[in-house]
């Protein structure tokens, strides 16, 4: 049995109201929650992305959930506007993408990627 698709990614976060802001400049649509709430659930795409309040947590680096866009560039651009630093412009990769990096205020890190296209294909991971 194979597993179909990824539904949510949850963060454990120490302040919901940063934590809240820092996503919905990063452009996600809130559904559920919001600054005040102990569960916050934003949508990405086809699936969700969920902040859950963990009183004393400390920013841990854990890994990185990667997050597809349409343009990586436009996006790279409206968050450098929002006032957020992403840790470097938008690269190409040997796998296919152009991607950058940002890290929320709790240190989960965050990437934003755009297939690049090769003789007019989309390019996946070699």
């Amino acid at each position: 049995m194979a597993v179909a698709q990824i539904s949510a990614v949850t963060f454990a976060v120490a302040d919901m109201a940063r934590s809240v802001r820092f996503y919905r400049r990063c452009g996600f649509e809130l559904l559920h929650g919001g600054e005040g709430a102990d569960f916050t659930s934003f949508r990405a795409g086809g699936g969700f992305v969920n902040l859950m309040l963990r009183s004393g947590y400390t920013a841990q680096c854990w890994g990185r959930a990667i997050f597809h866009v349409q343009d990586v560039d436009a996006h790279h651009r409206e968050l450098v506007a929002a006032g957020l630093r992403p840790e470097a412009p938008p690269a190409d990769a040997p796998w296919g993408e152009r991607f950058f990096h940002i890290t929320d205020p709790d240190g989960h890190e965050l990437s934003f990627a755009q297939p690049m296209t090769r003789r007019g294909d989309a390019a996946g991971p070699d």
